[in-house]
């Protein structure tokens, strides 16, 4: 089958073509032909190497851990899907950059015909991070405020309309010209980061999402710029999730404030939940670009999403009008 691979650590450049044989399935696993998936966080981590401390590979590595498709095979012990069913799912190891890649059921769902594959892809791993931070690790109750980092981005748009359905007051940091767009998504405050100290501008908050990978500023501890200026606005005993900080949760603790690193486990009731939400029209994912299967196109996919502030999700189709 043919798979875009990454021959080692670095930028876009590492991709390339190849050649390699179809995965073969264990007994509760399913073989899924791939129509459409994404650039991630999580790949654009572990292609630049950022993430190679807690998650190494072996090259060639194949990228891609949300996606949609069509099961062509299943394992001995499967029950949740057939062969032919449309489905969405994570794929934590990646295997999405192929024809074809190899799922435990546990970390898929079938998508109703209300929703594309595009669109299936795109809220996966987005959608579950956004969830499962907010609910898992944040516990988010009503008339709680909350702080979302990058709000108009994959993970952040999904967040913003999450901790707004669930009755919270939410604050979020965008680029200025995403402001209308993070605002209809129901924030409360918009604040651009480009030209304002989101420190110096709100209230304390119960909880903060931070999506954001910046500069070391104490040695000492691994702590970031943006997640110190966190710290200054949490309440004490509020909630610090990280996306981006694997460490977060050795650090020293600070008023009371909990600190974690949002580890995401996919799962039928969280997946079946989210599909629940955007069946009902309270949850939309925005897609803001499609790239081609090929070297150049998911090249050109991961220049995009880390040059270029988007809306939502970059999606990487495989099949034509998904």
């Amino acid at each position: 089958m043919k798979a875009i691979v990454m021959q080692n650590y670095g930028g876009p450049e590492v991709f390339e073509e190849q050649d390699i044989a179809v995965p073969n399935i264990q007994e509760t696993q399913v073989l899924v032909e791939m129509y459409a998936t994404t650039v991630s966080s999580a790949d654009e981590l572990i292609r630049s190497g950022t993430f190679q401390h807690v998650f190494s590979v072996q090259f060639p590595h194949v990228l891609g851990v949300e996606l949609a498709g069509v099961v062509k095979e299943i394992g001995e012990k499967v029950t949740y899907v057939k062969v032919g069913d449309p489905v969405m799912g994570l794929a934590r190891n990646g295997g999405g950059y192929a024809d074809y890649v190899v799922l435990d059921e546990s970390a898929l769902t079938i998508i109703p015909p209300t929703i594309s594959f595009l669109e299936a892809a795109a809220l996966t791993a987005s959608a579950l991070t956004a969830w499962q931070s907010l609910f898992q690790y944040g516990k988010l109750q009503s008339g709680q405020r909350i702080l979302i980092h990058a709000g108009a981005g994959g993970v952040g748009h999904i967040a913003v309309q999450l901790a707004k359905q669930q009755g919270a007051y939410v604050i979020a940091t965008a680029r200025g010209h995403n402001h209308e767009f993070v605002r209809q998504l129901g924030a409360d405050e918009v604040i651009d980061y480009t030209t304002t100290d989101f420190a110096e501008a709100i209230s304390p908050v119960d909880i903060v999402l931070d999506m954001v990978r910046d500069k070391i500023v104490e040695l000492d501890t691994g702590i970031g710029e943006t997640e110190r200026k966190n710290y200054t606005v949490l309440k004490d005993s509020g909630k610090l999730i990280s996306l981006v900080a694997p460490s977060i949760a050795d650090h020293p603790k600070i008023r009371g404030i909990e600190a974690h690193f949002a580890y995401i486990v996919p799962n039928h009731r969280d997946l079946a939940a989210i599909i629940h939400s955007v069946e009902e029209q309270k949850l939309k994912v925005h897609v803001d670009g499609l790239f081609p299967f090929t070297v150049e196109g998911i090249a050109d996919a991961h220049r995009q999403n880390e040059t270029n502030p988007k809306r939502g999700k970059l999606v990487i189709q495989r099949k034509p009008h998904c």
